[in-house]
């Protein structure tokens, strides 16, 4: 409730640009007898705080959306200094909110319950192998040094990273249902695979999966790491001509120019 000094009513003083004695029946309305706020004021300060919260939410995932696929339809000089600063800026606007680690999927809880997925990845994995082996389309894989591999890996933890703690808490505040949040969620992180049609099905499915086994386990590090082996798999086992190694954006309408150039 707002209170008024003795002084400053007796003084004649003025509020916000108004009279202090029209302030203080704004307050005498606002009020019960006991001095508490009406149900109609907490209904109201509730309202106008939720309508304040889901214009922050939607801003920023129009921006983090828009800065992340931005930055991938760029040539590849800007892309290299401009998606260090998108992964800090969108790392600051989740912790912004100081959410612990438990919260972020980063801590201890879901690790045992969840690491199952890893191992599903790995079976996964092996028989794609062998059937790609099979019908022959596995190759070696473009760049598979340790640096490349372990790159690629820890850029699948982040991803993770941004669908389960930037995207999806933001999308289930706006339109507050689980299942609709994570079919937006999984919308988004297809449409950023694009024009790269193979990858945006895979990835279609693969974050309506994730997205509801982190609402499940509440864990990322299984999650990262199960994507990042199931990313590896879909390189070797699916043509380069249909992938053009994975890249989207620019980088895989540019994919014939640069190997032509090689």
């Amino acid at each position: 409730m707002w209170r008024l000094p003795p002084f400053e009513f007796a003084q004649g003083k003025h509020l916000a640009g108004r009279p202090v004695a029209q302030s203080f029946a704004v307050e005498l309305r606002s009020t019960d007898s006991r001095g508490r706020l009406s149900p109609h004021s907490c209904h109201t300060l509730l309202m106008s705080r939720s309508e304040s919260g889901s214009a922050r939410d939607l801003a920023e995932l129009i921006f983090g959306y828009g800065l992340i696929v931005s930055i991938i339809w760029m040539p590849e000089f800007p892309q290299r200094i401009l998606s260090p600063v998108a992964l800090v800026v969108t790392l600051a606007i989740v912790l912004a909110r100081r959410p612990s680690l438990d919260e972020l999927g980063l801590g201890l809880r879901g690790l045992v319950q969840s690491w199952w997925i890893l191992p599903a990845s790995v079976i996964v994995t092996v028989v794609s192998v062998l059937v790609a082996k099979r019908i022959g389309t596995l190759h070696p894989l473009y760049k598979g040094d340790l640096k490349h591999v372990t790159g690629y890996v820890l850029w699948t933890l982040y991803q993770q990273f941004l669908l389960n703690d930037y995207f999806m808490p933001r999308l289930m505040r706006l339109v507050g249902s689980q299942k609709a949040a994570v079919g937006v969620a999984a919308v988004l992180f297809a449409l950023a695979h694009l024009p790269n049609l193979w990858l945006t099905v895979v990835t279609l499915v693969w974050g309506a999966v994730s997205c509801a086994l982190f609402r499940r386990y509440q864990n990322l590090y299984a999650l990262g790491l199960a994507q990042g082996l199931l990313g590896l798999c879909f390189a070797v086992c699916v043509p380069d001509s249909l992938h053009h190694h994975l890249r989207v954006g620019l980088g895989y309408l540019r994919y014939h120019t640069a190997q032509q150039a090689r």
